[in-house]
């Protein structure tokens, strides 16, 4: 109890308001806000107070899930300059209006990056009220904020009631110790929730071809989007058998697929039994499943997304969207024609770990064609990727493709081998063209199936 005691003596001298807080906040720092579902409100409020009395403040946050008060009060960003690791569709709408760029990372890296290239000045960091203990947790959102932590010159935690406490795993959890100002929020607001996705028929058909490549104790990651939701409803109705869990992203999927009794993890090779994850984002479902859940373990970055790590498991599947793939095999998932709309994430991670793991697969998905805001339908697969267009997994790296019309491996395929295989996996009212065009690139033989 004398610890106890301590703690809370601690607690009230480190206690400030929001606008007491962000007066360590200089002009030319660099501030670290949160992650994902964990961003700073009342923090970001105060500090947008004081747009008139600093120059030159550079933000990073990780997804922004709301359009912070700095930027709302500096639209010209004479103040205030925000910055996003991974992109949401609220960093899209900035970037769009030149109000938010993009940090490439591979996500893996994150920790080593931080540590030895990135200066952070001030971290305002989300918590969950502190424990007996002197501890508050992370959170949804373990990533990188540990590092943020470790790295930053002053901590400033923003104590929300509504956060779940995340079990770990690893450095899910900041001590009073290391934080210089706590901040008790006003209005203690839920955490974001996602908003439902539309499947659609394409999505399901995507969906039942992963399926059918799918494997009884098979360990899962899932990405963002409606896709990767199909195929988790598609599992949680399914007879797959002792599934386990070690993503990027833990999402409202796999609370039903745990549910379904399809999630047992009895079979993983490291972390067995324990639903392993770096952030969780989606709705109060998955934030209620997460409160005090021993079956989940959240990690930094650095171990989960560290593709030697994953790999000692068996049969990683990683189930990931993408934008476009060319006929080289290049997979754009991040940025087409110079407009930026994610992140590279994880997903490279978990396609190279998928390829180590033993028995495991790599699957990048996507659908056929896209229809653009004038009507035009235009094919996902590509000669070759415009202007613009960022390789997220590069083409020696590319392991699956799949499209609502079957799948191929590119793995061990010749130049034409990938042309052909992707094209037969093309929407039909575009194979013709893209054959045309492999000819031009002289990646098609007469040994295909065509010939130009």
């Amino acid at each position: 109890m004398a610890f106890a005691t301590d703690f809370f003596r601690e607690y009230e001298r480190k206690k400030r308001t929001a606008d007491e807080a962000v007066q360590i906040v200089k002009s030319g720092d660099w501030v670290q806000y949160g992650e994902f579902s964990m961003q700073p409100k009342d923090l970001d409020a105060a500090l947008a107070k004081r747009v008139n009395e600093l120059k030159d403040v550079k933000i990073r946050s990780v997804t922004l899930t709301w359009i912070p008060e700095v930027v709302k009060v500096d639209p010209e960003r004479k103040h205030f300059i925000i910055n996003d690791w991974h992109f949401s569709v609220f960093s899209r709408r900035l970037h769009e209006q030149n109000l938010c760029n993009y940090i490439p990372i591979a996500y893996h890296e994150a920790k080593k990056l931080i540590e030895e290239f990135v200066n952070i000045d001030v971290a305002f960091v989300p918590v969950s009220p502190m424990n007996e203990k002197g501890f508050f947790n992370l959170g949804t959102s373990n990533s990188i904020t540990s590092y943020v932590i470790n790295k930053a010159k002053k901590v400033v935690v923003e104590v929300n009631k509504s956060v779940p406490i995340c079990l770990g795993g690893n450095s899910e959890s900041v001590h009073i110790s290391q934080v210089d100002y706590i901040v008790e929020s006003k209005d203690n607001p839920k955490l974001f929730n996602l908003p439902p996705v539309q499947i659609s028929e394409v999505d399901k058909k995507i969906a039942l071809n992963v399926m059918n490549l799918l494997e009884d104790r098979a360990c899962l990651q899932l990405g963002i989007g409606a896709m990767p939701n199909a195929v988790g409803t598609m599992i949680a109705e399914s007879d797959l058998k002792d599934l386990g869990v070690h993503t990027e992203m833990l999402v409202d999927s796999f609370v039903d697929m745990y549910e379904a009794g399809r999630i047992t993890g009895k079979y993983k090779n490291i972390d067995k039994g324990k639903m392993v994850y770096t952030f969780a984002m989606g709705t109060d479902k998955l934030y209620d499943f997460l409160n005090n859940n021993p079956a989940c373990a959240s990690y930094p970055v650095h171990y989960t997304n560290d593709p030697f790590i994953i790999s000692q498991n068996d049969k990683v599947f990683a189930i990931n969207n993408a934008l476009e793939v060319d006929l080289y095999g290049q997979i754009a998932s991040e940025a087409a024609e110079g407009r930026q709309i994610s992140g590279t994430g994880g997903q490279l991670d978990f396609i190279y770990a998928a390829f180590r793991s033993k028995g495991g697969k790599g699957l990048i998905c996507l659908s056929s064609t896209t229809t653009l805001k004038d009507g035009t339908t235009i094919s996902r697969i590509k000669p070759a990727l415009g202007l613009g267009t960022i390789v997220t997994v590069p083409r020696s790296l590319a392991y699956y493709v799949v499209t609502e019309y079957g799948y191929t491996v590119l793995k061990g395929k010749t130049t034409w081998q990938r042309a052909e295989a992707l094209i037969n996996i093309a929407h039909p009212d575009f194979r013709d063209e893209l054959i045309k065009e492999a000819n031009k690139m002289k990646i098609w033989v007469r040994t295909n199936k065509q010939d130009y």
